[in-house]
């Protein structure tokens, strides 16, 4: 995945985008929504390269193998070893 400057590997969205999501005209639901929807697509865009496959050709059951095989190893290696610090 390519990360933006000030980006860090697990931190899905920059400050640049944070501050041109603050002043969108939108209301807070909506802000909201547009900070997860950009954090999904580098989480997608994540999922297709471990796969190698277009974001577009992931299917339900990769997303959810993948989220289940990174929650294995934060629950068997510790939080530091997945890729989503949660």
């Amino acid at each position: 995945m390519d990360i933006a400057p000030h980006q860090s590997p697990t931190q899905f969205l920059t400050l640049e985008e944070s501050a041109k999501v603050d002043a969108a005209l939108l209301s807070s639901p909506e802000k909201f929504l547009t900070r997860l929807t950009i954090s999904s697509l580098r989480i997608l865009q994540h999922i297709a390269q471990d796969y190698g496959v277009a974001v577009e050709d992931l299917t339900t059951q990769q997303i959810i193998a993948w989220f289940e095989k990174d929650a294995k190893i934060r629950r068997e290696q510790g939080i530091e070893a997945a890729y989503l610090k949660w």
